[in-house]
C-alpha cells in the first residue's frame, strides 16, 4: 500500500473552454480508514461531458465542484482495505470516487462488479451511465418505430453509438452524425448504422438532407449548435427529440451571432407537433434492471459493439477531458489509474 495518493482538484472556474491551469494535481497522504469504512483504490475513471457543467457555479441540476475540491466522476475501484462487513479486500466496485487514486467510502452507493461477466471498464461505458442514458432516453422519449428514420449526433461517442445500434435493433433506419471521415467509417462499417454524415463537411446540411430522404422522426441530441440547426428543417410531423447533451455550447460565454432562431424553432414545434424533452439519466432509474438485461444480452449477441479511448494515469485526465469537449476522443473516454 503506497503512503501517498494523487488527485486532481478544481483550481479555478473556467471562462469558456477549460484550460490546464483550471486543474491542479495534488499529492496527499492516503486517507486513514475509520469504522465502517472502506479504502478504495481507483482502477478506472470515467470522463464525461457533464463534468464541464460541474466546473461552473451557474445554476444547474447538480451542485458544482468547489474550488480546491476533487473533480467529480464515476469510477471503478478495488477495495484496498475494509472495516465494512459488506465489502472485502479485493472486491471490485462501481462508485463515484472522482479524479483521485484513493478514496474513503462508507459503502453507500457502491455496487459490486463481477469481472467474469464483462470487462469492469464497461461499467463506466456501454453497461454504465452512458449506456443507460442512451437506452432510457431513446426508448422512453424517442419511442422509435420500425421503418422510422433516427438521427444521432456524436454518433461515435459513448452515448450516441449505443442509441444508433438500438435504433437498428428496433427496425429503424439509423443515421449518425460524427466529426471526421474515420469516425463516420467506424459508425457505418463497425457499428452498422445505415449512414453517417460528417458535420465538419462544408456542405453538411445538404449531405444530411440527402441521407434522410424521408425526413427525421427521432433526433437524439448530444451536441446542439450548427448540427441541431441543420436537423430542425428535416424533422417530420410528430418527431421526437430527446435532449441528452449540448456539448457544442457547454463552454460558450455568450449567445452565438446571427439571427434569433427561436421563433422559427417554436413555429416548427407548433405546426409539426414536435416533442422536445430534456432529461437526466436518473429520471429513468426504474429502467436500470431492464437496461442491464437488454444491453448485456445485445452485447453477447454481437448486436451492440463499443469502443474505449483510454488515457493513462491521473495526471493525464485534464488533457483527456479537454480533448473530449473538442471531440478528440474516439469512443468512451476513460482514464486507467491501476490494474
Amino acid at each position: 500500500m503506497p503512503d501517498t495518493a494523487r488527485r486532481i482538484v478544481l483550481a479555478s472556474r473556467p471562462v469558456g473552454e477549460p484550460k490546464p491551469s483550471d486543474f491542479r494535481l495534488e499529492q496527499v497522504a492516503v486517507p486513514t480508514l475509520g469504522a465502517g469504512e472502506v479504502l478504495l483504490r481507483t482502477l478506472w475513471l470515467s470522463l464525461d461531458p457533464y463534468m464541464r457543467g460541474r466546473m461552473s457555479d451557474a445554476p444547474s441540476y447538480a451542485a458544482p465542484v468547489g474550488i480546491g475540491e476533487v473533480m467529480e466522476g464515476g469510477t471503478v475501484n478495488e477495495v484496498a482495505a475494509s472495516n465494512n462487513d459488506k465489502f472485502a479486500k479485493g472486491d471490485i466496485v462501481l462508485g463515484r470516487a472522482g479524479w483521485q487514486t484513493h478514496a474513503i467510502s462508507n459503502g453507500s452507493g457502491l455496487r459490486k462488479l463481477d469481472p467474469k461477466l464483462a470487462p469492469v471498464s464497461t461499467a463506466l461505458g456501454v453497461l454504465g451511465m452512458p449506456g443507460m442514458t442512451a437506452y432510457a432516453g431513446f426508448l422512453e422519449i424517442g419511442q422509435p418505430k420500425a421503418g422510422e428514420t433516427v438521427v444521432v449526433s456524436a454518433a461515435s461517442g459513448a452515448v450516441g453509438s449505443v442509441v444508433g445500434q438500438i435504433a437498428t435493433i428496433k427496425g429503424a433506419r439509423a443515421v449518425g452524425i460524427a466529426g471526421g471521415p474515420d469516425k463516420c467509417r467506424y459508425v457505418k462499417d463497425e457499428l452498422g448504422f445505415d449512414d453517417c454524415v460528417d458535420h465538419r463537411a462544408p456542405d453538411f446540411p445538404d449531405k444530411l438532407k440527402a441521407a434522410c430522404p424521408k425526413g427525421i422522426d427521432v433526433y437524439f441530441e448530444n451536441v446542439g449548435g450548427p448540427v441541431a440547426e441543420a436537423v430542425v428543417p428535416l424533422l417530420n410531423f410528430f418527431a421526437r427529440i430527446p435532449v441528452c447533451g449540448l456539448i457544442a455550447q457547454y463552454s460558450a460565454t455568450e449567445l452565438p451571432p446571427g439571427p434569433n432562431r427561436v421563433p422559427q424553432l417554436f413555429r416548427s414545434v407548433l405546426t409539426k407537433r414536435l416533442t422536445i424533452r430534456g432529461f437526466i439519466v436518473t429520471d429513468f432509474a426504474a429502467k436500470h434492471a431492464d437496461f442491464l438485461r437488454d444491453v448485456s444480452a445485445w452485447i453477447k449477441e454481437g448486436r451492440v459493439k463499443y469502443r474505449e479511448d483510454i488515457a493513462e494515469g491521473i495526471e493525464n485526465a485534464p488533457e483527456a477531458f479537454m480533448g473530449l469537449l473538442k471531440g478528440k476522443n474516439f469512443g468512451k473516454q476513460l482514464v486507467r489509474l491501476g490494474t
